[in-house]
Order: structure tokens, then sequence, then C-alpha cells
């Protein structure tokens, strides 16, 4: 995305010159990268273009434009995950609130419209939470968890085809053959335990790795890298969800790569 692309130039720009102390020369290019950035962050086109005409003013816009980057990924940084972490535990309401929140001090567009998209996001799987109906627009996991949410309130389950065709969806990425869905899909009550198992494994599998990223990761600063790669082997030992077998390769491989030539 061209919008993504010019906060990351504008970052690296100001990173250099107020940070590294490089000097802010003013070519075309970049006053045509600050002007346009700029307006991504809210700042007027006017106002813009006075700044950019002495060294000293567009520095100050740089350094503008580089605040409110930073404290608006912050914010939906810190609201996003908290968000995640309240709809996962079945809060959609404490879920939404953060996007307001966050909604009620952005500037950013960029900003802004992912923090609209998450609300949407969870306004929709309120609805289905309250109805019962699936929505194809929304993913996949969030919506089972919201069944499972559902079942714990006293609903009935109906295995309507939709929700059928969502469990065959989601059953792989929990690692879960085809012919162990088919046989639970025979009965609501096979349905019901394919839905925890799902959820379970997944959410298990999510834990492990994250504590082992967390081990690696102050083994590695600490200059253990044997003992860094140790924690990924440990998960590709016993973690059988595709997701995160390819997150513990990966870091794998990023821990076996040589360091780059300085």
């Amino acid at each position: 995305m061209a919008e993504e692309t010019d906060l990351d130039e504008v970052w690296a720009l100001s990173r250099r010159v107020l940070e590294d102390g490089a000097s802010l020369e003013l070519t075309d290019e970049t006053r045509g990268l600050i002007l346009r950035t700029a307006q991504k962050v809210a700042i007027g086109q006017r106002d813009a273009e006075d700044a950019l005409r002495s060294l000293p003013t567009a520095t100050a816009l740089l350094r503008e434009i580089r605040h409110r980057i930073g404290e608006g990924s912050r914010r939906l940084s810190r609201a996003r995950n908290r968000a995640y972490e309240l709809r996962d535990a079945g809060d959609l309401d404490g879920a939404r609130q953060l996007m307001h929140d966050v909604l009620a001090v952005e500037v950013v567009p960029l900003y802004r419209e992912q923090a609209e998209t998450l609300l949407d996001q969870f306004t929709g799987l309120s609805e289905v939470l309250a109805t019962g109906r699936l929505n194809p627009d929304l993913p996949d996991r969030p919506q089972l968890a919201v069944f499972a949410q559902r079942l714990q309130q006293g609903h009935a389950l109906e295995l309507t085809d939709d929700l059928r065709d969502l469990l065959r969806r989601t059953a792989p990425t929990a690692a879960i053959t085809e012919t162990e869905t088919e046989e639970a899909l025979k009965s609501p009550e096979g349905a019901k335990a394919l839905m925890g198992m799902i959820l379970s494994r997944f959410r298990d599998a999510k834990r492990r790795f994250l504590r082992a990223m967390f081990r690696m990761t102050s083994l590695r600063d600490s200059g253990d890298i044997e003992g860094a790669r140790q924690q990924m082997r440990d998960v590709l030992a016993v973690e059988t969800v595709p997701r995160f077998r390819q997150a513990a390769e990966e870091q794998l491989r990023g821990l076996d790569s040589p360091p780059p030539k300085s």
C-alpha cells in the first residue's frame, strides 16, 4: 500500500535526521514525501507547504509527523492487542469500547481506518453471538469462538450447513484430519466436541509458542544462540498446529542464518 510505504519512508528519514544527526536535504523527492505524509497524518497542505520553505520549519514538521506516526501506531497496537484478548475472553463490548477510545483521539487516517475495521469486526461478532447466524465477511476462528460462547450461554447447537462448512475449514488449522472432522459432524454432540478441540488446540499452541518466543528472545539477546534454537526445537517436537509449526520453523531458520556482514 502506497500510504504505508510513505509512512515507512518518512519514519526512516526522521530517524536519520532526528536521531542519527544527518542533514535534511530538501530535494524535490524529499519535499514530495514530506508533503504527502503530512496530509496522511492530518496536517493541512498549506501548513505543510509553508513549513517546507525553510530548513528549521521543515525539520519541525518532520518531527511532528514522526510524533503522530509513532503515537498513533503505539496507541492502535496496544488497543488492538488488548481488544483481541477481550474478544477471545468473550468480552466483545469491551473490545468495541477500546476501538471507540482510539477513534475518539486518533487523527491519522490510516490508523483510524484500521480501528474502524476492527470496530466493524467486533460489532459483527456481537451480532453473530446474538443471532447464531454466521457472517461470511468475518474471520472464521473468531466466529467459531463466538459459537462456543453461545453454547456456554445455554443456546442449543443448530448444526446448519454453514456451521458444518465453518468447522470443515477450521479443523485443518488445528491439525484435525478430514476423517475425524466428518465423524464429528454426524451429530450435534460431536460437532460441539470438535469445536472445543479446534479452539483449545489453537489456544494451547499460541500460548506455547509465545512462551517459547519470550525465552528464545532472552537467550538470543544474552548471546546463547544454541539455547535460543533449542526453544524452537522444543516447540517443533510437540507442535501439530500448522500455523505455529511454520512460525517456529521460520524463527529457527532465522537463528541458523549467518549474521549479516558489517
